[in-house]
């Protein structure tokens, strides 16, 4: 009996010693008081929302501190950003942070001069567009040769972003198939994911952005259900997809969702020999003024995050895909992917 609770008091003693952080965090935090979070969305319903909340929860253990996110959107985000470089106001956004500045949009100034750009964490490979159940297009390829054949196809988007890089893409397919048609692609400009749905909901648009995380759960409902609609492309690669778990998200298996994928299950032609493709990625941005010592504790906080392993897991279950890099790894990533969309955007708008 000795020798049992020997061996357990050295196994728990072990146990302790592999989980315990490199660093104690609590102790070298930097960053005195509480941490909020804002993200350049405006809905608690969405992608960006559920992205951050996972992370600002894996983080907020971390370094023993209470990290809270609002939901703002971009413009009053990036307000409260500016006011305080001590590092208890971070900002959480996606791709649109850059691509809002290649539209020329007001209040999207060139982040990568604006802020520090911070780790990223997190792709969604779940960047969808949607029809209601009752729509008489059932697929993508319905959708474009509508429009190719003179039909007014009305697409809810926010602008400036990814909602705006897919709408774009659609009209460049048109453009493709059937030369001066493209302008039967039709922007129904909304706000944040909510307002997406309720133009559905209300008749007003034909196909909406969003995504599996926010609208799996519409695509569930019976066809004669006001709110029900039905996927026809996710953006990502299909290869993107494929990293997700098979399980999928709510009832709808990973299978089931890499029919909706770009390149695999849909064809949206960029070019004569591409189809277009877009991984929406979620990253932290940081007041420029703000010390190296907080982005250094920050980045190794993360680090140490996904070191752990369990935030993955996390992250898998909502249908996003694990991608953390530290942040210069992820300055230098996303400047060579807005560089190449700069191009792409310059190409579907000739």
């Amino acid at each position: 009996m000795k020798n049992i609770l020997k061996n357990a008091k050295v196994a728990v003693l072990a146990t302790t010693l592999v989980a315990a952080p490199t660093i104690a965090f609590a102790a070298d935090n930097p960053i005195r008081g509480n941490i909020r979070i804002v993200i350049g969305s405006k809905s608690t319903g969405g992608d960006t929302y559920q992205a951050s909340s996972i992370i600002a929860e894996a983080l907020a253990a971390k370094i023993d501190a209470n990290v809270k996110v609002d939901a703002v959107g971009f413009s009053a985000g990036y307000q409260a950003l500016a006011r305080v470089p001590s590092g208890n106001t971070l900002m959480i956004f996606h791709d649109q942070a850059y691509l809002g500045n290649l539209y020329g949009k007001k209040g999207y100034e060139d982040p990568f001069k604006k802020w520090n750009v911070g780790p990223t964490f997190a792709t969604n490979p779940g960047n969808a567009y949607l029809v209601s159940k009752s729509s008489p297009y059932k697929s993508m390829d319905e959708v474009l040769n509508a429009a190719g054949n003179g039909e007014t196809i009305r697409v809810a988007i926010q602008p400036g972003g990814v909602s705006e890089i897919g709408f774009s893409a659609m009209k460049n397919a048109v453009r493709l198939a059937y030369p001066g048609k493209e302008d039967n692609i039709v922007a129904l400009n909304t706000g944040s994911q909510s307002d997406k749905n309720q133009a559905m909901f209300d008749g007003l648009a034909d196909v909406i952005n969003g995504s599996v995380q926010a609208n799996e759960q519409y695509t569930r409902l019976p066809a004669d259900d006001q709110k029900a609609m039905s996927f026809v492309w996710l953006t990502a690669k299909a290869s993107t997809v494929q990293d997700a778990n098979p399980e999928g998200m709510g009832q709808t298996s990973r299978d089931q969702l890499m029919q909706y994928a770009s390149g695999l299950g849909v064809k949206v032609p960029m070019d004569a020999e591409n189809d277009f493709t877009f991984d929406k990625e979620f990253f932290f941005l940081y007041n420029k003024r703000m010390s190296k010592e907080t982005v250094e504790f920050l980045d190794n906080a993360l680090a140490e995050v996904f070191a752990d392993g369990k935030v993955q897991e996390t992250l898998k279950k909502s249908f996003f895909i694990p991608n953390f890099r530290k942040s210069a790894e992820a300055q230098e990533h996303l400047m060579a992917k807005r560089d190449s969309y700069a191009k792409i955007i310059q190409s579907l708008h000739k």
